[in-house]
């Protein structure tokens, strides 16, 4: 069974597709852009801005499904320019201060609304806050 995961704190879809779900004991992230979740917009500043409030809208997503950062096991990042890698990893470690999940990163062509940066998160639930 899946639950979807909403909430008003982390930015709408700007698509088809939910914000989260959970099966079973996983909780599955769609990619998060850097956008404020009021104005829908990406907010200024490059990358490290993005890359800040991306992993602040899963932090969002996670909270509203009852667990954490430290919940998190894999991560995925979406970059447009690879010459950012180490602007991001600074940025990233605030978030992943122990135990950082597996992780990927690749450059990618473009991402929606001309964003910098898109991260998306699994996340084991057992592990909870």
């Amino acid at each position: 069974m899946k639950k979807i995961i909403v909430t008003a704190k982390a930015p709408k879809a700007i698509g088809p597709y939910s914000q989260a779900i959970i099966v079973g004991e996983f909780f599955y992230s769609s990619g998060q852009l850097g956008l404020d979740p009021v104005t829908g917009l990406l907010v200024e500043g490059g990358v490290v801005s993005e890359t800040r409030q991306s992993l602040m809208n899963l932090g969002y997503l996670l909270d509203e499904a009852g667990c954490s950062y430290s919940s998190v096991v894999k991560t995925m990042i979406f970059l447009k320019d690879m010459n950012d890698f180490v602007k991001v990893n600074t940025v990233y470690s605030e978030f992943f201060k122990e135990n950082p999940p597996a992780r990927s990163t690749v450059q990618v062509a473009g991402l929606p609304k001309g964003a910098a940066i898109e991260i998306e998160a699994i996340a084991y639930i057992s592990s909870m806050k």
